[in-house]
């Protein structure tokens, strides 16, 4: 491949990413305490979108705390998969071949 199909190439898969990028702001991810008395929405780009508090949870601001840190932190560790799993995915696929440039993407 010449360098201007390359660059061609590499345009294409800054716009697919840039697409991609959009498109993660509207896959909403469900979370939730293991008890189902928090419940977290999330999008794959990260933003959170809604926060359900069952009423018993509101007696104890720690017990609170605690459920609110775990619950977040696993949607957002989940958001993060989808996000790099489905960037990598638009990366790998579009990418052209060059030489040295394979191990960015493991």
């Amino acid at each position: 491949m010449d360098l201007m199909g390359m660059m061609g190439k590499l345009k294409e898969t800054q716009q697919k990413i840039e697409d991609t990028k959009k498109r993660l702001d509207t896959v909403l991810i469900d979370e939730q305490s293991a008890d189902g008395l928090l419940k977290i929405t999330i999008t794959a780009s990260r933003k959170i979108k809604s926060i359900s508090i069952d009423d018993s949870l509101l007696e104890d601001k720690e017990q609170l705390e605690d459920y609110l840190i775990v619950t977040l932190n696993k949607a957002i560790e989940n958001a993060t998969n989808v996000n790099e799993r489905e960037l990598d995915a638009v990366a790998r696929m579009d990418m052209p071949s060059i030489p040295g440039m394979d191990n960015l993407f493991k």
